[in-house]
């Protein structure tokens, strides 16, 4: 019954609100025959239809002229001057630049006996790019009060693997980026930590399917731009924000028998602050958010069947208490009027414990066969300091920018387990401490044309990271052993870019070329046993980026896109060292892991209208050397069943879509909009050989399967500034290597109440309110087959309140 209800509610709703952008127009006048500079011309917009004067400006004493907050439309430009003939331009803003420089414009002197006005036409247009989606936060009210994972949750296109990691149009190779740049809040090309980011100081977030070439080459499903908030008002301004919340209200399935089971009914708090003071040339901001909670980030239900008989269930329940303090503060200084800097510094310490009694259970005999608890206590911290420098010219838009960072980051993670059973009645401890360093230096040039821009930039990224492993292993220990007590592991990127776009009327075309270097290595311990070598390769890749846009009228735009992206594993997915919260089914990486390249293509159309737009496109990806967790039995130990999750690249994959993404204001006081992607997963066939903890061969069966994804989101502005939201979420069955992910849904609501003439904002949200989104697998290889349940928490209750200084 809850099915069919889910299902009725998400035919019915959906809303998420395209961000709006304005424009710049500058340029400069000249005298056509002197080439001498016209200080105090006049510089007019009218309505292109009606010719009516909406705006304006006057030229300085250089005859530059700079027109801002010009919004999207078309228009007739008009440069006059006495004693000149009149220039015209039809100008056609669509967003794709957001500075628009129309060059030297030069004025031809009048002749005293003129008997009729030339007036010189010319055209320039600027386009709405199709690539990028803007998402503002504060219209995400079902959403209201949690963290960055949960925003993200209603955009269109993305899902969720079941380590919580974002997946775009069916992949989890994505680049998570904060305010245009990779940080230590999300990793660097590989995403983290997205759970536990509070989304209450985040403005909006962009999603780029398909980046240009100033961006990172890596995550070829695309690009979320996570933007935080900055105001630019004089004085001192902001917000103070309080969110209360429960989780895991109601159980999907019964815990296996042990004294623990898993959390529910998780308390959570999380107060969080945004303060921006600006005066003259220095603004000054802190931004600030606090997580103290329990929490249930997993609860993995493992049923193994085995094909000798052999039928068993497990349960790990990751009942987690945490705290979590995100400090970011800085400075911007305008040094002069074309020269500032920027001057920040974020702090991120987590720390939390995290109990488990796992039992597991013989189904053929109804009996418990062993018992195993563990304590992990695991402390996270990074410290981020960044320096940006910009330069402005003369010419608006035309600008130079250099950053230079710095980051620490630290995982100390430790392990107590203990194990009892017909085998063994023992202890074990595992610690890894790890401590990364990055230090990353990059400069951007951006030179606005007259019908168009060009963009260059070059980067230089150093990472280390050293990770010590010590174990104290108990009678009859679990540990593997012969893994040894240190890896180091580096990388060097070294890059440069340039793009070109060049806007016609018609039609506008962008196309880039990135260049990056890329030097690795990954040492072991002699010691380790199980890969005789370490690993170090160095390659040199080309990355070229194309799009081509047409123009059919102002409500119809068409653009094909193409490029190639990379995507690199980092230390987690090469770590040699067994994470053992469940010792029947490990979870390790791979040191010989390779990079795996995808070519994407696109053909997108946007069709708008005065009250909404239906955005749809068609894209094609080929992968080469994808990876991904596999599993493997190892039956190296007589005593116990071991189940392998082993990274591991298993050959070539396509994946195919189409994506349509309708808005619609109905009334003035009902917006809805919806999203739905369809697409087909073709994974080839593959064999390839394991080496942990013995070598023996994999088989990857040739599989294509059909799935599709579908969001509806409808908000209401009721009386007494009172606002309602809901959505629904679908995702159908779909095929992974080894098996199928069977369906899931999600209906969440919000409300929001404005107080004190919109000082304020009382808001309740409910996420999952059936509880349906957790992940459920069937898997299947050689010698056994399993179903894997994830019913971590999704259903959350929340109450917040934010103030506006």
């Amino acid at each position: 019954m809850q099915k069919k209800v889910s299902f009725l509610i998400l035919i019915i709703s959906f809303s998420t609100l395209f961000s709006q952008e304005r424009i710049i127009l500058s340029g400069q006048l000249l005298d056509a025959e002197t080439h001498e500079a016209l200080p105090f011309a006049n510089v007019a917009v009218h309505d292109f239809l009606t010719d009516a004067l909406l705006t304006g400006a006057i030229t300085d004493d250089d005859g530059r002229f700079e027109i801002l907050e010009i919004p999207f439309g078309k228009y007739k430009l008009y440069f006059s001057f006495i004693g000149y003939v009149t220039s015209e331009q039809i100008f056609m803003g669509g967003g794709l630049n957001p500075i628009f420089d129309l060059g030297k414009i030069e004025l031809a002197p009048s002749a005293e006996n003129l008997e009729e006005v030339e007036v010189i036409g010319k055209q320039a247009t600027t386009n709405a790019d199709l690539n990028k989606k803007s998402f503002n936060l504060e219209n995400n009210i079902a959403q209201s009060g949690g963290s960055v994972l949960d925003a993200m949750k209603t955009l269109p296109g993305v899902t969720f693997d079941q380590d919580g990691k974002v997946v775009l149009r069916g992949s989890d190779k994505v680049v998570v980026l904060i305010d245009g740049k990779q940080s230590s809040l999300t990793g660097f090309g590989n995403q983290k930590g997205l759970a536990n980011i509070p989304a209450s100081n985040i403005e909006k977030i962009e999603i780029i399917n398909n980046p240009s070439a100033k961006y990172d080459a890596n995550g070829f499903a695309g690009i979320v731009n996570i933007i935080y908030k900055k105001e630019k008002q004089t004085g001192l301004n902001g917000d103070v924000g309080l969110s209360l919340g429960l989780g895991a209200l109601g159980k999907r399935r019964a815990d296996t028998p042990t004294d623990l089971g898993s959390f529910s009914t998780n308390p959570k708090l999380i107060p969080s602050i945004n303060l921006n003071y600006k005066k003259e040339k220095i603004n000054y901001f802190l931004q600030s958010e606090f997580i103290l909670q329990e929490a249930l980030p997993n609860n993995e239900f493992t049923t193994r069947n085995y094909d000798d008989g052999r039928n068993l269930i497990s349960q790990v329940p990751e009942n987690r208490k945490q705290f979590r303090a995100i400090i970011n503060a800085g400075i911007d200084y305008d040094l002069d009027e074309n020269n500032s800097f920027t001057f920040s510094g974020l702090y991120d310490r987590e720390k939390h414990i995290d109990t488990a009694q796992v039992a597991f259970i013989d189904l053929n005999k109804n009996s418990r066969n062993r018992y195993y608890n563990w304590r992990e206590e695991e402390v996270t911290r990074y410290i981020n300091a960044a320096v940006n420098y910009r330069h402005k010219f003369e010419q608006t838009g035309h600008t130079m920018s250099a950053n230079v960072q710095y980051t620490q980051g630290l995982e100390d993670e430790t392990y107590s387990l203990n194990d009892s059973s017909s085998v063994r009645v023992g202890r074990d401890k595992t610690n890894i401490r790890a401590i990364e360093n990055t230090t990353s230096l990059s400069t951007d040039y951006v030179r606005p044309l007259k019908s168009g821009r060009v963009e260059l930039g070059a980067k230089l990224r150093i990472r280390r990271l050293p990770v010590d492993y010590t174990i104290t292993p108990g009678n009859q220990s679990i540990i593997y052993p012969d893994l040894g007590t240190f890896s180091d592991w580096g990388e060097n990127l070294y890059a440069g870019y340039v793009n070109y776009l060049l806007e016609k009327e018609k039609y506008d075309v962008e196309a880039g070329l990135r260049a990056e270097q890329t030097n690795v290595f990954y040492d072991l311990d002699p010691v380790n046993a199980y890969y005789p070598d370490n690993d170090k390769y160095n390659y040199f890749e080309l990355f070229p980026s194309v799009r081509f846009t047409y123009k059919m009228n102002d409500n119809n735009k068409l653009s094909v896109f193409y490029n190639r992206r990379i995507d690199r594993p980092g230390e987690p997915e090469l770590r040699v060292f067994p994470k053992y919260d469940d010792p029947e089914l490990l979870k390790v990486g791979n040191p010989y892991l390779r990079p795996q390249f995808t070519d994407a293509f696109e053909l997108a159309h946007k069709y708008s209208w005065s009250s909404g737009s239906l955005f749809s496109a068609v894209y094609h990806r080929m992968i080469q050397d994808q990876y991904m967790r596999i599993f493997s039995i190892d039956d190296s130990n007589p005593d116990y069943d071991i189940v392998n999750r082993i990274y591991q690249n298993t050959g070539s994959a396509t994946n195919t879509g189409v994506e349509l993404l309708l808005s619609q204001d109905v009334t003035n006081h009902w917006k809805v909009s919806g999203t739905l992607n369809w697409y087909a997963n073709t994974i080839d066939a593959y064999q390839g050989n394991l080496l942990f903890p013995f070598e023996r061969t994999f088989d990857i069966q040739k599989s294509t399967a059909n799935a599709w994804d579908a969001k509806v989101n409808t908000e209401f502005v009721l009386p007494k500034d009172v606002t309602f939201q809901l959505t629904g979420l679908y995702y159908s069955d779909r095929n992974i290597p080894q098996g199928e992910e069977l369906a899931r849904s999600s209906i969440d609501l919000g409300i929001k109440k404005s107080l004190w003439n919109k000082k304020a904002d009382l808001t309740f949200s409910a996420s999952d309110i059936f509880n349906r989104f957790g992940i459920r697998q069937r898997l299947t290889n050689e010698g056994f087959t399993a179903l894997y349940q994830n019913y971590f928490e999704t259903q959350i209750f929340r109450l917040g309140f934010k103030y506006k200084i």
